[in-house]
């Protein structure tokens, strides 16, 4: 297994957190212990991310419990895990082991970020922030832009307009093509009912070559108040067409922006 990989698997349920952004573990020490519980964790905890990246979760689940089972202060083996738990749908069990990684790293940067995105995923977004911050305090963190643009679509969620918008502004600078902020800039703007500034930010989104429900919608919502029936009608095929059990299709066939 490469060691990319399980960077692949927690960015795959990236997005700004309106589809909630998981930044990965330090893959740098994983498969250097010489202490034989590590090394185990780190064995099982690569093999779980393996069979989870080829949706054979049972498998999955069972290393990444022995790896917890070698080394309960392993916390990428309780990041992995949970991000496993959230896709079964298991969000309790999954919130203890984001809580359990930050208690055995507690300095993480991708351990903070990660267990303030789950937060903000499940209604929390205001004890989630302090998570974004331990996060940036992290000299090592590696991906800011991601806790930023977490923090700043979930200040968003509880209508702080101004911190979202400081936080988003932050994360496009450490990356000006980083779809997640972009997104969220994107709905930021039509939330201030500035429609131009939101086509803008949504088209630097889209050509950083990402699609979403979320992001055909603002497309939607933007050329519906900007009087462009054309454009919001090609917006709305693409959500129908490609996400037809979505609420998003449910919305757009009532032909309502929002």
């Amino acid at each position: 297994m490469t060691r990319n990989m399980l960077r692949n698997i927690l960015i795959a349920l990236s997005g700004a957190l309106l589809l909630g952004c998981a930044s990965t573990p330090d893959t740098d020490t994983m498969g250097g212990s010489t202490d034989p519980a590590r090394r185990a964790a780190e064995i099982n905890t690569r093999l779980g991310t393996e069979y989870m990246s080829r949706g054979q979760y049972e498998i999955a689940l069972e290393k990444l419990k022995r790896a917890i089972r070698s080394d309960s202060d392993y916390a990428p083996a309780h990041t992995v895990i949970a991000v496993l738990y959230e896709r079964i749908g298991e969000y309790e069990l999954a919130g203890d082991h984001y809580q359990r990684a930050v208690k055995a790293s507690p300095d993480s940067g991708d351990a903070n970020n990660n267990y303030g995105a789950y937060l903000c995923r499940n209604g929390k977004s205001r004890e989630a922030d302090p998570y974004f911050q331990k996060a940036l305090d992290d000299p090592f963190y590696r991906t800011p832009a991601v806790a930023l643009a977490n923090a700043g679509s979930c200040a968003l969620r509880h209508g702080d307009m101004d911190a979202a918008e400081n936080y988003l502004r932050q994360s496009l600078k450490y990356d000006a093509a980083f779809p997640d902020a972009l997104l969220s800039m994107a709905g930021l703007s039509y939330r201030k009912s500035d429609y131009l500034r939101a086509r803008a930010f949504l088209q630097r989104y889209e050509a950083t070559g990402s699609t979403s429900v979320e992001g055909l919608m603002v497309g939607y919502q933007v050329e519906t108040r900007l009087n462009n029936p054309e454009g919001a009608r090609e917006y709305r095929d693409q959500i129908v067409d490609r996400y037809p059990n979505s609420p998003e299709a449910e919305q757009v066939r009532m032909g309502t922006p929002g």
